[in-house]
Formats: structure tokens, sequence, C-alpha cells
């Protein structure tokens, strides 16, 4: 396969835009670090997902494609020169991580093929503190929205339905048996479907597990779509962030519920496009 070349004005161009795209996430949570800060809907960007700051912030061309006078690229693991210039080294497509994309490329086929279901309004994160004290919530330093019994009556009042294995394996052990399924991890590609907030976030998940063969601008797209993700699921919480400037939707009220899924269908379309990017990929790699 002949790689597209991108010339050194063009991929240092791109590289310093990616730099400058991510750190608005990035320099706000070494900040956070910096003084020992915590952040309830930020802090799951980088510690539930395990790409550090400093390689999200680092720019890659990905899969086929050469950059001219790319040296310093070599530098890195996983780096060659050819006639076309430096690129990710094929080599690099080892037995395992192949197995890594054959998987990423059937679960996300199989999500894609499947209608999105919008009827579980975030109740996820309400199952996560369902008869819990509060001092063993998560958050437990910010408070709860109805408090911890009327959070408990609208768990109660509601029918949960998550199918997302990395969702419901943080329900508190009261809840898990109200869920209409019990998914385990057994389960993702037959239960995934692209209506899930979790599962358009973990397209940033399979981005980098696949690294370095995906390119930068993919990664801070899904980075970004799991960002303002997280935000919604946090304001459809039941904890009262508004102190951070996060306004709750009240999914509680008929009026919420109807906001969440109107987010949760645009959230839905947009990580259809990142996902059919990444399948993509996946054959090109698996046609190797």
């Amino acid at each position: 396969m002949t790689p597209t070349v991108l010339s050194e004005q063009e991929w240092r161009a791109r590289a310093s835009e990616h730099q400058r795209r991510v750190r608005r996430w990035t320099e706000p949570h070494r900040q956070r670090r910096e003084r020992g800060e915590k952040h309830p809907v930020m802090d799951f960007m980088f510690t539930y997902y395990t790409q550090r700051p400093s390689r999200l912030e680092r720019w890659q061309p990905g899969f086929g494609v050469a950059l001219e006078n790319g040296e310093d690229f070599l530098r890195r693991k996983g780096y060659v020169r050819t006639p076309h210039g430096v690129v990710v080294d094929p080599e690099e497509l080892t037995p395992q991580r192949r197995e890594t994309v054959q998987f990423v490329h059937r679960l996300l086929s199989a999500t894609e093929s499947r209608p999105p279901q919008l009827g579980c309004f975030g109740l996820h994160e309400w199952a996560m503190v369902y008869r819990l004290p509060h001092d063993d919530l998560r958050h437990s330093e910010w408070p709860l929205r109805l408090g911890s019994r009327g959070t408990d009556e609208f768990v109660e009042s509601m029918r949960i339905q998550c199918s997302h294995y990395d969702a419901f394996r943080f329900f508190s052990r009261q809840a898990r048996p109200r869920n209409t399924l019990q998914p385990t991890q057994r389960d993702r590609v037959r239960l995934e479907q692209p209506g899930c907030l979790h599962n358009n976030m973990d397209v940033f998940k399979w981005c980098y597990k696949l690294d370095p063969f995906v390119p930068a601008e993919l990664m801070a797209d899904s980075f970004e779509l799991a960002a303002r993700i997280r935000e919604l699921d946090m304001r459809a919480s039941p904890y009262d962030l508004r102190e951070l400037g996060y306004s709750p939707i009240e999914i509680e009220t008929p009026q919420g519920r109807a906001e969440y899924v109107r987010q949760q269908r645009d959230f839905g379309l947009r990580a259809s496009r990142l996902r059919e990017r990444l399948i993509e990929l996946c054959e090109r790699l698996l046609d190797q």
C-alpha cells in the first residue's frame, strides 16, 4: 500500500493544532492534580480512561501516512524510515495486536448494526448510589439533589435497563437485581448498542487501545465526544454539581427525561460517525 505523504509543513501544523486542542482538558487536569483537587466530572476522563495526558497531547499520523522529514518520530517506538518518509512500522501489528483489532472491529460493527435504545435515562449513576450510606458514595463530598431517601425512592419507581457491563459492575449490591439485564464482560459484543452513553464514550478507549495506528485527530475527536458525554452523564446524575457550573438535568421529571433523550440521540449520531471511522481503520489493518 502506498502511504499518504504529508509534507513537513503539513504535519507540524497538524501537530501544533492537536496540542492546542487537547490542552483545554489536559492543562486544567494537571493544575487540579498539583493542587490536590478532585473533580467529580472530569477526573473520570483521566482515571477510568488510562490514556495519560502527555500521550493524549502527542500528535501521531496513524496508519498508512508517511511524514516528510519525520526523523523526530524515529525516537519513538514503532516508527521506521521508508522511501516515502517515516511511517508507523507495520511490524507493530503483532499477532496479539491483530487479535485486539479483530475484537474492536467485531464489537464496533455489532454495535453499529443495532438500533439505539433510548430509554435508560442515565439511571446507571443512580443505581451506583442506591441504598448506600453517604460516606460510601464515590463522590461523597457532593450532596444528592433529592437526598438519600428521595434518590432511593426514585430508583424504585423506575425501570432500570443498563446493557453496558462497565457501568453495571459499579451498581450497588442492592441495585443489581433491579436491572432488567445482568451483563457480563463476555456479553459486550452481544449487548452493546449505540444509544448507550458509556458505550459511545468508549470509542475513545478503543482508539487508544489501537495506538499508534489511530491518527491523533480521531483520538481527539473521540476524547472530546467522551468529555461532552461525561458532562451529560453527571448533569443527569443524582449529585448536585451546580457549584461547579453543571446545571442538573432532572430526569425525575418528564421534561428532564425528554432533554436527556434529545442529547442522548445527538451524541449517539456523533459517536456513530466516529465508530465508522474506526471500523474502516480496523479493516485496513486487517487487510495487511
